[in-house]
């Protein structure tokens, strides 16, 4: 017996409308926001990473993914979705079309981290991204449609927190407050504060280490060092959000754990699963394609874990709509009956039915149990006598009730019968 991979986990057909319901919500609701799809390679060049995502981030530094192929190059399952549509927007020349350009995304992704609740090493995430506008509108549109996601998705129990971590001119004074009082506290903290000293102070403020957790809450904040015109676009976007009644705090150790963030920096926290968790997180990154070498465009944008959020939404108990059985179950008593039931369910499947007919050579009460098993909201009998008259016993398995269907008017009856649904 071969074992499942560490990390990973089979979606059952069982469950897996679960997953489509949170695709389905992601679509509609980013669609309403204009936004269209893309789809991006599953590996990409580590360079990609390391230039985009950042070399003092945990992700590149201990959770990649990275092999050789057999041309000698250095690739890497994508950890996130960001850097991607950057590369697939520099290259497919999509800064020269209409602006701002609006993508979303639904992904696996791969990291190699702790297993754990709603964490995976492969994992899926929905995204969406925002290029070419620079102004603080963008910024509360992409949180909207954050924030209108998770509320179609039937969770209450999160909330919005926002922070600003400014520009390179702003933040570099900030860097400079933060080694003047870390300096003296190095001795106390971890290895990887230690490291992330000297090449971006601020990321030790996203510490998951809880004696460094601690040592943090007396740092300077990000928020007192803004420049005034950080603070005038953080102010917009605060009351933006007010004006269309988003509720959210004021967050100051919000950083985001990647390299390429700036300004406006935002997640939605759930207490829902029994400890506190982001279920979505994102912010704007105006210097991400300019670290990746290339001409600057201001870009904002959001990533959701599905894992998390389908944890999350258990948890709330919000409802997702199981799927319904299958519309008819033909149940044939012979071979000639059989042929018979294989035609009628091809034509009905072309009506836009789900059907199933016999391909166990079961006999007729086991074929029922097996229709009651799968959800089969009809059961189609079809025996000598049905094959004579041209008209089948038609069966609703709920109420027990039959009707006998000309085998020609079968999809009338289900047409009928779809629309007293309605």
């Amino acid at each position: 017996m071969i074992n499942i991979p560490k990390g990973t986990k089979d979606v059952l057909p069982g469950e897996v409308y679960r997953w489509h319901h949170v695709e389905n919500v992601a679509r509609e609701v980013a669609e309403a926001y204009a936004f269209r799809e893309i789809r991006t390679p599953v590996f990409e060049h580590t360079e990609l990473f390391s230039r985009g995502v950042g070399d003092t981030t945990d992700i590149v530094n201990k959770e990649m993914y990275t092999f050789l192929d057999k041309g000698n190059r250095s690739v890497t399952l994508r950890p996130e979705g960001t850097a991607g549509v950057a590369r697939a927007f520099i290259g497919n020349g999509l800064s020269g079309g209409a602006m701002p350009f609006k993508a979303y995304y639904l992904i696996s992704a791969f990291r190699y981290e702790r297993p754990q609740a709603g964490r995976l090493r492969e994992f899926h995430q929905f995204g969406a991204e925002l290029y070419g506008a620079a102004g603080p509108y963008a910024d509360a549109e992409i949180i909207s449609l954050a924030d209108r996601f998770l509320r179609n998705l039937g969770l209450k129990k999160v909330r919005l927190q926002i922070n600003s971590i400014g520009c390179k001119s702003c933040r570099a004074e900030y860097n400079r407050a933060l080694k003047e009082y870390f300096s003296p506290r190095l001795g106390e903290m971890c290895e990887d504060c230690n490291a992330r000293f000297e090449k971006n102070p601020m990321r030790m403020i996203d510490c998951k280490n809880e004696n460094c957790k601690k040592i943090t809450e007396g740092a300077p904040r990000m928020l007192d060092y803004l420049c005034s015109d950080c603070a005038a676009h953080f102010d917009a976007v605060k009351s933006l959000l007010k004006e269309a009644d988003i509720p959210f705090e004021i967050n100051p150790s919000i950083v985001r754990g990647l390299d390429y963030y700036s300004r406006t920096v935002f997640e939605f926290a759930s207490e829902a699963a029994g400890a506190q968790g982001t279920v979505l997180g994102g912010g704007r990154y105006d210097s991400l394609l300019e670290q990746m070498g290339e001409k600057p465009v201001p870009a904002v944008g959001f990533a959701a874990g599905i894992e998390r959020l389908l944890m999350v939404m258990e948890a709330e108990q919000a409802q997702i709509k199981a799927p319904c059985g299958v519309d008819f179950y033909f149940a044939g008593m012979d071979g000639a009956s059989r042929d018979r039931a294989f035609m009628l369910a091809e034509k009905l499947r072309g009506e836009g039915a789900s059907c199933e007919v016999d391909l166990m050579d079961r006999s007729l009460k086991a074929q029922f149990k097996y229709a009651d098993k799968i959800g089969a909201r009809f059961v189609v009998v079809i025996g000598e006598s049905e094959l004579k008259e041209g008209a089948a016993e038609v069966k609703e398995m709920k109420t027990s009730s039959s009707a006998r269907v000309k085998f020609d008017e079968l999809a009338q009856y289900y047409e009928k019968r779809r629309n007293q649904d309605v």
